[in-house]
């Protein structure tokens, strides 16, 4: 027998019961029949009536409290227990051993002559076996009323450490306290390996206007599996898995575990100091990646020997994991979110995760998780009219239902969902030390008409599509997360023109910290697939989001939707041969990270991965074995965008004023015929770097690019074309000085050598 099932508060096992059979067919009152009258000085307690009776047998009463366990009455103490498939029921206290009167459907009672109710326990015979128990229905509330009325009001902002499976020691005993929000039911009872699956003996009183219902189970421990049978207002029943989870079992299986973090965290230094900086001042590059796929069958604590060596010799300063939140399909890669306070299971338990998380840290790496409020899949197991009537979705099914997923959104407008969601985000931040959040699909939340046709969505209070009730939770779920959680970063994936994301929520802004620049990476890809004879046509696709750039603190995202759907890896997008791809590749990256704004990258696209990511197979590390005859190729390119981190770390001018005009000055934007670009970034100091990007198979010799005066000595600091990365080579091997050659509108320039389908960095050989 498994450690759960011989847990004091387990039951014998119900005949063809299991995880995930249906609640038990409610059970009728039988017909009244002689008690066995079990010894002296136990007389028969006031009998139930034949409602109460049917309510708690059915799992539909609200306060079982009131009807199981021991109480005065007139004549003595009155004990009733709910025991299916027991023998006999035995009360053992101090100088007392009374065994209960059968009262039949697993029912036993007895008035006993005492004055008070004494600490007893209950000892529960089976064919062939006996129990000593806690009897759950003599202990208090282990809820308290603060945590209530936070609940109530919508304001706990560590809600999980209320609601779900919390073991702890509760009037001296150990056990599980359960509780979970479920308004609309008319019982709820408890389900689980440490019961067989038989949720009868396990009904869960209501904790008033809360909605809330709860039971402390003695003896449950962490590792338990379980489930709420939920008696639906039409009295069906539903297994439900607790939203609140902090552990779930490895899908396909969906049970709920019982679970307590142990877990010791050495991240002190890094979480004291991860602050210091506004992150859109500092250096903020991004390794995007899909966990289980980065490296297949890897679990939690094996990635964490892996990953952050990988990251660091990078150079990246952040990872940023597609969501690994509990998700029933790993196809959605993690976008449909079953358990959002579990981290998936499908590579160990949380305190697992919390290592991988500390490994990240201690090597000087933040973490950035995908954060999904924007909808929930529709399984019956889970979310989706959770008490039998729409809960954590809205209402009406113009709002509750997503056009583009089969998905449900979220009720942002109901104050218990709103918390759950802005409770959820502060749990990633405190309980996994996670240093950031990117929210997926910001603009299907922020808009009621989002993917919807004339007459399939229904306006606001003021006749419009704004979904104010979105808004107001992302400022608040921003606001909170920014107060509680020092030096952590919120980022929108947002793809419209909503004005100010990024501006703080007492400016009226939605309060994120940064936001993806989606324009801008559809306008530079659609440049960047052209054949380079055809891009003077499309020059503008890489001037425009100068025009906007410094509206929001901006991300340039080459992220994992870029590389998926037929859309092909980002090298696969360059036109020409496969050199020349490779260096459009190249110089694409040198110009991206040079760009304001800061850099994500996805997995494989670090070595110029050749085929679309698929989850089931993770990045074709193979190119990157010596025995493949284009190794050498790849890890060109991965030694570059390594170069590139460095590079980037080392220039303040890169970062510093990154979200302001003062940071950047065009120096050629209209050379459409010649395919060139040529711009400078300058530091706080005034410092400055000059960055020029030649998108055209030819080399131009003696290329004109106008300068500051102040600055007498150029020096080259990075070249995408070096034949260290696979390129042809063409690179500056001594400083450059400028001439008084007006060029670009300045009265000094450099006259350069462009290497083709290259970007070249150039800083001041000594400071300005």
């Amino acid at each position: 027998m498994s450690a759960a099932r011989q847990s004091p508060s387990t039951t014998t096992p119900p005949p063809a019961s299991g995880r995930g059979a249906p609640a038990p067919a409610p059970r009728k009152p039988p017909a009244p029949r002689a008690r066995k009258a079990p010894g002296r000085g136990v007389r028969q307690a006031p009998a139930l009536g034949g409602e109460e009776r049917a309510r708690l047998l059915e799992g539909r009463h609200h306060d079982p409290h009131a009807v199981l366990g021991a109480r005065t009455e007139r004549g003595g103490v009155a004990f009733r227990a709910l025991r299916p498939y027991a023998k006999s029921v035995t009360v053992l206290a101090k100088g007392l051993r009374a065994e209960l009167f059968d009262e039949g459907d697993g029912l036993f009672s007895g008035l006993l002559p005492l004055t008070a109710v004494p600490e007893y326990r209950l000892l529960v015979a089976y064919d062939g076996d006996e129990l000593e128990i806690h009897d759950p229905y003599r202990f208090l509330p282990a809820l308290g009323e603060l945590d209530l009325h936070l609940i109530g009001e919508g304001r706990h902002e560590q809600l999980w450490k209320a609601l779900g499976a919390q073991p702890m020691e509760h009037q001296g005993v150990a056990g599980t306290r359960f509780t979970v929000w479920a308004p609309n039911a008319q019982g709820v009872r408890i389900a689980g390996d440490f019961s067989y699956w038989d949720s009868v003996a396990y009904p869960m009183r209501s904790l008033g206007a809360t909605g809330v219902w709860e039971l402390f189970l003695p003896g449950v421990s962490a590792g338990a599996l379980y489930k709420y049978d939920i008696a639906r207002p039409d009295g069906s029943h539903t297994l439900r898995a607790d939203p609140m989870a902090r552990s779930a079992e490895v899908p396909p299986a969906t049970a709920s575990v019982v679970t307590a973090s142990g877990y010791e965290w050495q991240d002190a230094a890094w979480m004291a100091e991860r602050g210091a900086r506004p992150p859109h001042q500092a250096p903020f590059s991004v390794y995007e990646l899909h966990l289980a796929s980065w490296r297949p069958g890897l679990s939690y604590r094996q990635l964490a020997e892996q990953l952050p060596a990988y990251v660091k010799e990078l150079g990246f300063t952040h990872v940023e994991m597609m969501p690994i939140a509990e998700h029933p399909f790993g196809g959605s890669w993690g976008y449909q979110v079953t358990g959002f306070y579990a981290p998936t299971s499908r590579m160990g338990t949380p305190d697992d995760f919390r290592f991988l998380v500390d490994a990240l840290h201690q090597a000087g790496i933040g973490v950035i998780v995908d954060w999904v409020p924007a909808h929930f899949p529709r399984d019956d197991w889970a979310l989706a009219e959770f008490d039998g009537r729409p809960l954590y979705e809205h209402s009406d099914p113009r709002r509750a239902a997503h056009p583009d997923w089969g998905t449900l959104e979220f009720d942002y407008g109901r104050k218990e969902v709103r918390n759950f969601l802005v409770a959820n985000a502060v749990y990633w931040c405190e309980e996994f030390h996670v240093d950031g959040l990117r929210v997926d699909a910001v603009a299907s939340m922020l808009y009621l008409d989002y993917s919807r046709e004339e007459g399939q969505w229904s306006p606001n209070e003021h006749g419009g599509r704004e979904n104010w009730d979105a808004v107001g939770m992302l400022q608040e779920m921003n606001a909170t997360v920014y107060r509680r959680c020092p030096g952590v970063v919120t980022i929108a994936e947002e793809s419209t023109a909503w004005n100010g994301v990024t501006r703080p929520t007492d400016g009226g802004g939605l309060g994120f910290g940064m936001k993806w620049n989606m324009g801008w990476m559809h306008d530079t890809l659609r440049y960047m697939s052209k054949d380079a004879v055809h891009r003077k046509y499309h020059h503008h696709d890489m001037t425009f989001g100068m025009i906007y750039a410094f509206s929001e603190n901006y991300v340039l995202p080459i992220s994992h939707d870029e590389v998926v759907h037929g859309k092909g890896s980002l090298v696969s997008k360059m036109p020409g041969d496969w050199w020349q791809q490779r260096a459009s590749h190249r110089a694409y990256l040198g110009f991206m990270w040079a760009h304001p704004g800061k850099q994500l990258l996805y997995m494989g696209q670090e070595f110029a991965q050749g085929s679309e990511w698929r989850e089931a197979h993770g990045p074709d590390w193979w190119l990157l074995d010596s025995s493949y005859s284009a190794a050498g190729d790849h890890r060109g390119v991965r030694d570059l965008v390594r170069d590139l981190n460095h590079g980037y770390r080392q220039t303040p001018a890169l970062w510093e004023r990154d979200t302001v005009p003062e940071g950047f000055a065009w120096v050629e934007a209209d050379a459409a015929e010649d395919n060139v670009f040529a711009f400078l970034r300058y530091a706080q100091d005034g410092s400055p770097l000059l960055c020029v990007s030649n998108f055209s198979p030819v080399v131009r010799h003696g290329y004109r690019i106008g300068v500051p005066q102040e600055v007498p000595l150029w020096r080259e600091v990075l070249n995408t074309d070096l034949e260290a990365y696979g390129g042809s080579g063409v690179h500056h091997t001594q400083p450059l000085r400028p001439e008084p050659v007006e060029a670009q509108g300045r009265a000094v320039s450099l006259r350069m050598t462009l290497p083709p389908l290259a970007t070249v960095w150039l800083r001041p050989l000594v400071a300005v």
